[in-house]
């Protein structure tokens, strides 16, 4: 997936745990261990900007796009 979830990232800098971080943005412990761990394919807006809110951050410390090299594109 060319989308990596820096979630785990960001809460070991602010040494926040998911269950603190599940109560304080109102998100089931449960999907944002998903989260954390990449098996999901979407997040609200909304969840993502309590996340931020809740963390200080922006969407971009969270969220990475790495392109997949395509060996067809590339001679």
């Amino acid at each position: 997936m060319p989308i990596i979830l820096r979630l785990d990232r960001v809460m070991a800098d602010r040494k926040m745990s998911l269950t603190e971080l599940s109560e304080r943005v109102g998100v089931a412990n449960v999907n944002l261990s998903k989260l954390k761990n990449g098996r999901v394919s979407a997040i609200r807006f909304s969840t993502l900007e309590a996340i931020c809110d809740v963390l200080d951050c922006q969407p971009g410390d969270i969220l990475e796009f790495r392109r997949e090299d395509n060996p067809a594109q590339n001679p």
